[in-house]
């Protein structure tokens, strides 16, 4: 039986339809827009590093031109749209998922029970009640509100003392809930005064919640390989999805593909039956500035083979041997990764310090004022009143 092969670019186009990213972003970018928008995604990343903005907002600000900061505070505080948890990384999750989350609270616990109980934190269970009993009684809290056990050290989270440690493990194993935030800051109360009834009681079998991440995350990759399936909520086993995968070919759920990678070669995958009648539409031919951490680029190697684009994070690597700098943001034009370009926010000022064109991307004068117009549209967003570029910022 020959096995269907999906092009590179036609997998690319495919991959960033699936991600919002081939549509010119209209929309309101808040209430139901904005839960529109997080549902067809699944998830967004919530990351601190603020030199431009932060990874969520410029992951929905990408999609949406329209949208600002406070409409995702207020998804969360107000509205109890989404809700806060861990896929991969801590993340903005929609309401609606959160019985399938219940698996995920299970696995979390013990593993933390496991992995805290043997550290310099042993002793956060024995905590856990007087955690809870002081939330009950007094309201929210974030984590300096609890607990004077305090671990001397260097501060960072390996030094959690175990007042904190539980409210951590609390929050993971889903006795707690984030209520809102102040500034990155997290607030805690009850489970059962922040998430709404219906999705409080709702409790699906173990197996109804495994085949729903891995046809979820099918859904939202477009094809995948099992460990991708896995990797994409990170709470199914690869063994899980693997399992999954081999059920959903036998009854005709999905099918064997090739995807072809930019450099030629294919990589065999799953993919819902209609998969080469799918849409794929081509992307608008503007320039977009992406989070690090934006959805279609966050599996490193996924880029790599799709769109010929390697990036890493040089936030940890010493300043020396950093290649291009501390935070740069991935330029995409159209369905190509064009660059990468290093910009911080300053003030009132968007100091743009360098630009890196991709190996074989030639920087015409349509190319510079669409990236251009771009980092004005950015300021905006940010806040910034005006662009300032420095003398050499273009590279190579």
């Amino acid at each position: 039986m020959n096995v269907p092969v999906i092009k590179n670019a036609h997998a690319r186009r495919l991959f960033l339809h699936r991600h919002l990213l081939c549509h010119a972003g209209g929309g309101t970018g808040r209430g139901a827009d904005l839960a529109g928008v997080l549902g067809d995604l699944g998830f967004v990343q919530l990351d601190s590093v603020n030199t431009f903005a932060r990874a969520h907002d410029m992951i929905l600000w990408a999609r949406r031109g329209s949208y600002r900061p406070k409409a995702l505070g207020h998804a969360l505080g107000r509205d109890r749209s989404v809700f806060e948890h861990w896929t991969h990384d801590a993340a903005a999750i929609p309401m609606q998922f959160y019985p399938h989350w219940k698996l995920r609270f299970d696995r979390d616990a013990a593993r933390l029970r496991d992995r805290w109980g043997k550290d310099r934190r042993a002793g956060f269970l024995e905590k856990a009640e007087e955690v809870l009993a002081q939330i009950q009684t007094t309201g929210a809290c974030s984590s300096g509100d609890v607990g004077t056990d305090e671990v001397k050290g260097s501060g960072g989270w390996w030094d959690w003392h175990p007042s904190k440690t539980a409210l951590e493990y609390l929050w993971r194993s889903g006795a707690l809930a984030v209520c809102h935030r102040s500034g990155f800051r997290k607030f805690y109360d009850l489970t059962e005064r922040v998430i709404p009834a219906e999705h409080l009681n709702a409790r699906p079998h173990p197996d109804e919640t495994i085949d729903w991440l891995c046809a979820g995350a099918l859904d939202r990759l477009g094809f995948a390989t099992s460990g991708e399936l896995a990797a994409f909520w990170d709470t199914a086993t690869p063994a899980e999805a693997k399992d999954w995968c081999r059920a959903a070919l036998a009854d005709g759920r999905v099918i064997e593909v090739d995807v072809e990678g930019v450099d030629g070669k294919s990589r065999r995958s799953v993919a819902r039956p209609d998969i080469m009648d799918a849409d794929a539409p081509a992307p608008p031919g503007k320039v977009r500035i992406m989070s690090p951490f934006d959805p279609a680029l966050r599996d490193r190697k996924r880029a790599e083979r799709l769109f010929g684009f390697h990036y890493r994070i040089e936030i940890f690597v010493p300043e020396a041997k950093r290649q291009y700098g501390y935070y740069v943001f991935p330029v995409m034009e159209g369905d190509r990764l064009i660059g990468r370009i290093d910009m911080k926010r300053t003030g009132e000022v968007l100091a743009v310090r360098a630009f890196w064109p991709e190996p074989g991307v030639r920087l015409g004068a349509g190319r510079l004022t669409r990236l251009r117009a771009e980092l004005t549209r950015a300021a905006r967003f940010g806040g910034c009143a005006e662009v300032q570029f420095a003398d050499d910022w273009l590279r190579g």
